[in-house]
């Protein structure tokens, strides 16, 4: 199904299609601030593992990150972060980053792997935003990939909708997307380190040191 939603003022009948999908356990492919995304409810094992076959890769060995509403479910999925990696993310959040910080023990029990380390992001998208605040909980996410070699991410939905209809049970048109990911930061070191340049720049002046 490809579904329009607004991406400024999305429709509460359009989004309760989408989050009743999810909880069924339905795979959904969505607009982000950066490129658009497919992800599941987080506590769906069996469409974790159907995103981890699109995609072509070991769930045990998935990188995949989850996205948040806010950085209160930082305490449900990570250890404690230290108060600079707090106020560095609270001063670019919501935003085009994703943060690698330390898994808690509850992340292993939902990627069934023994996994360090998860990624955070918390997208300045009206649309993400709205399917984690209806649905209650974060999603799994993971990045559209084109097989293009000139083209890293496909920015049509229409496009998106041709490719995975089969795949996937809703592709949300809610406009073009970016071609440009998000900037991946590892905080689960003793340095911040940004692992990825993508389409978020942090301040030239620090101010969370």
């Amino acid at each position: 199904m490809l579904l329009t939603i607004h991406p400024e003022n999305p429709n509460p009948r359009e989004m309760k299609t989408v989050v009743e999908c999810l909880k069924d356990g339905g795979v959904v492919i969505y607009p982000t601030d950066t490129v658009y995304g497919i992800g599941c409810d987080i506590y769906k094992q069996k469409s974790i593992e159907r995103i981890a076959r699109i995609k072509g890769i070991n769930p045990e060995k998935a990188n995949f990150s989850i996205i948040c509403t806010d950085l209160s479910h930082l305490s449900d999925f990570c250890k404690p972060i230290n108060n600079s990696v707090f106020k560095l993310m609270r001063s670019v959040l919501p935003g085009p980053f994703t943060f690698i910080l330390e898994a808690s023990s509850s992340v292993p029990k939902i990627f069934k792997a023994r996994k360090k380390t998860i990624g955070i992001r918390i997208p300045d998208n009206n649309i993400a935003q709205s399917i984690i605040r209806n649905l209650g909980n974060p999603v799994v996410n993971t990045s559209i990939h084109d097989e293009d070699q000139l083209v890293d991410y496909t920015t049509d939905p229409e496009l998106i909708h041709e490719k995975y209809r089969n795949l996937v049970d809703i592709v949300i048109n809610g406009g073009p997307g970016g071609n440009e990911p998000s900037t991946v930061i590892d905080c689960s070191g003793p340095e911040i380190e940004i692992l990825r340049q993508g389409a978020g720049l942090l301040p030239r002046s620090p101010t969370w040191l």
